[in-house]
């Protein structure tokens, strides 16, 4: 096997920090490429326009994904202040649906309703620092919470205290959450439900 030149050793590490930020910036391109309502800004200024942005302009998405956590921790009065009418949910169900049954206000907070019927106490606090960039949102979360008993499947007993974590991606219209995509991780709570 050759040797690779000192040369080449040295702008190794460099390169592999920059593939993933290149394939990070690709990734974003591509989802503000493929949103229906897409902008016409074209990906490149809708990047430029975010890193510019101002102080307070900053602050009122990340203001929202707090809110966001607090309406999944039970608040549901923070729904009408932080959901459009026009919300809709993209999600894998446990019951097979996409989740294109949930929408608006009303649909969410049913749906928080029934999760939280299993865990009363459910509590869901920011893992890593929300990701904005334009008009999308992320925000990494732990959930922590007892089961109360009704899960389909479950042979946990009521009781059992879980953890699972998870990754919302939300996009804003008009200072309101319109979209909505959540990934799970729904192993790691259906075992420790005994569920499997």
């Amino acid at each position: 096997m050759p040797t690779a030149s000192p040369a080449r050793t040295a702008r190794r590490p460099r390169a592999r920090l920059l593939v993933p930020a290149a394939l990070a910036a690709l990734l974003c391109t591509a989802m503000t490429a493929t949103v229906s309502d897409a902008s016409p800004k074209s990906p490149s200024t809708t990047a430029i326009t975010a890193v510019q942005s101002d102080h307070e302009g900053a602050q009122r998405p990340k203001a929202m994904l707090d809110d966001w956590l607090r309406l999944w921790n039970g608040d549901y009065d923070r729904a009408p202040g932080i959901i459009s009418p026009a919300f809709r949910v993209h999600a894998a169900l446990l019951d097979g649906g996409d989740g294109s049954s949930i929408r608006g206000v009303d649909g969410l907070v049913t749906w928080i309703a029934q999760t939280r019927a299993a865990f009363p106490d459910l509590r869901f606090t920011e893992q890593v620092a929300p990701l904005v960039d334009g008009r999308y949102a992320s925000i990494r979360w732990t959930a922590t919470g007892t089961y109360a008993g009704g899960f389909p499947g479950a042979k946990a007993v009521p009781g059992t205290v879980v953890t699972f974590t998870g990754t919302d991606t939300l996009r804003m219209r008009d200072g309101r959450f319109v979209e909505y995509w959540v990934n799970t991780d729904t192993l790691q709570l259906l075992t420790q439900l005994k569920a499997l």
